[in-house]
């Protein structure tokens, strides 16, 4: 691959799955889990300052954006990792399609989401 690779078509079923967390440390570990589950080939996170109206008044905080890579049929998936694990009572969940991307990256994002470990394989590997 080089930097002059055009960007070309994704397939429908690549998306950007962000969501945020109250703390460096709890968006880590979301991130670490969701990759480390095959559900998302890879997450950023990035400090954000947000402001948002929340039971009737505007709220200001600092907050750590995760932005999750994964296919769009693991969308469902995801989102209910990222529910089940999370502290706030209503998450922001967001999945945008990826429309352009390097052939070799999405190729990359659907290898590495090929097998998640979902059900009966997690709880095979769930440490009690």
């Amino acid at each position: 691959m080089t930097n002059s690779e055009p960007a070309v078509p994704a397939s429908p079923g690549h998306v950007v799955l962000t969501t945020t967390a109250n703390s460096e440390e709890k968006a880590a570990a979301l991130a670490e889990a969701a990759v480390g589950e095959r559900l998302a080939a890879c997450a950023q996170i990035h400090p954000v300052a947000s402001v948002y109206r929340w039971e009737g008044e505007v709220e200001h905080e600092r907050e750590w954006r995760i932005d999750f890579k994964t296919r769009g049929e693991l969308t469902r998936a995801l989102s209910a990792f990222i529910t089940e694990r999370h502290d706030y009572k209503t998450p922001e969940i967001i999945a945008v399609p990826v429309v352009a991307g390097s052939a070799a990256y999405l190729s990359w994002l659907t290898a590495e989401t090929a097998q998640p470990v979902t059900g009966e394989r997690r709880r095979a590997h769930s440490v009690d």
